[in-house]
């Protein structure tokens, strides 16, 4: 399937609003650390992965709006009708992929065929990161783009898809570890911890700096005021607890303060137990989308009624069809997670491409069978 036909879709999210309130209610219980009918199932499926699941080329998707808007309405349709997970909304966004960074400070980005974008990190050199600059975010060429590009974006959605809403536009980087590690090799910023601390806490600040500007540009710029914020800081499993409490977690709390006044979520791949009490205690994290790589005992000894626990499915576990080694992790996490409310079960991050949809429908169906309150704990 490509791009360019006349198509227009008929799908309408507003005909499901009686099961997106159910979910809704199933959050707020969650949420509040109390227990609903059940446990919220919400499976993350993101652009690329509807992209290829309805015959799209990856880096078409993210260069071509056509196919753009397409994957996803496609994609919002087999989720409600099909998939049926806890959702509460669907809504069109322009999907550029992970390169953000790049734009705004101007890396090359490869689009390589058939997957996302990547950014070519530019800084190589200990006198690149001293001579690093943070340009602003007004007047911006790539942030005016990004927002042009939005406008065209929602033109074009507007005759495909009338009846689904389209987002607001915007322009974000990661916070400042994760930003290094998009402009500057990981394994040179990571060196730097050991060997160049004070030049490191100096490149942090610069990159805690752009995120301030650009997110202040864009409040400014719609006419909103930030109050709830999202986090996705990858980069930090691979730092030690100390390391993360003096470089990290300082600058996360500095944006968190800032903008997450309402709430704080933070999304994290990799292995974070040995920081899940950092988040909980001292970022006081609203939510959290832990990755299939952390633990969620540790997760639930350190989090448990402070931060609601989100995720912790690995791709690796359904890449195959459902079985018996899914549904017994499955029953795992809910027998460990869900007593008392305050989780929700999903994939960590998002669903990859290359786990069957069937396997997820499958996964989601079990889930809501199972995690039915009170948790049968002694039959899972």
């Amino acid at each position: 399937m490509t791009a360019g036909h006349d198509e227009v879709y008929d799908f309408d999210p507003s005909k499901y609003e009686a099961s997106m309130r159910e979910a809704e209610a199933r959050f707020r219980a969650a949420y509040s650390f109390k227990e609903a009918d059940r446990v919220p199932v919400a499976i993350p499926v993101g652009g690329s992965y509807f992209a290829r699941m309805f015959g799209y080329n990856i880096r078409d998707y993210y260069t071509d709006l056509e196919a753009n808007v397409r994957a996803k309405v496609l994609g919002y349709k087999w989720a409600f009708e099909t998939l049926r997970d806890d959702r509460t909304g669907a809504s069109l966004y322009l999907d550029l992929g992970p390169v953000y960074e790049g734009l705004f400070f101007g890396c090359e980005i490869e689009f390589p065929d058939d997957t996302s974008p990547r950014i070519i990190p530019k800084l190589q050199t200990r006198r690149d990161v001293v001579d690093f600059k943070v340009p602003e975010a007004g007047g911006h060429p790539k942030v005016d783009w990004v927002f042009e590009r939005h406008e065209k974006f929602r033109r074009l959605a507007e005759k495909i898809a009338p009846r689904v809403p389209v987002g607001r536009p915007g322009f974000s980087i990661h916070p400042p570890l994760s930003s290094a590690c998009a402009i500057m090799d990981p394994v040179k910023v990571y060196e730097m911890f050991y060997t160049e601390p004070e030049l490191l806490e100096q490149f942090l600040d610069k990159l805690l700096e752009a995120y301030v500007r650009i997110r202040d540009y864009c409040d400014r710029r719609l006419g909103v005021t930030t109050t709830s914020l999202g986090l996705a800081d990858d980069n930090s499993a691979f730092i030690s607890a100390d390391m993360y409490r003096s470089f990290v977690a300082p600058r996360n709390k500095a944006l968190y303060d800032r903008y997450g006044a309402k709430e704080r979520h933070l999304h994290a791949d990799g292995p974070n137990d040995h920081l899940f009490p950092v988040i909980a205690d001292y970022l006081k994290v609203t939510a959290m989308d832990i990755g299939g790589f952390s633990s969620i005992h540790a997760a639930v000894r350190a989090m448990k009624g402070k931060t609601v626990i989100e995720g912790n499915v690995n791709n690796r576990d359904v890449y195959g069809p459902f079985g018996d080694r899914a549904g017994a992790i499955v029953r795992h996490m809910m027998k460990v997670a869900a007593p008392g409310g305050g989780y929700v079960f999903a994939i960590g991050g998002e669903a990859y491409v290359g786990v069957p949809p069937q396997t997820m429908v499958d996964m989601v169906a079990y889930a809501k069978k199972i995690g039915k309150y009170p948790i049968a704990v002694e039959d899972l």
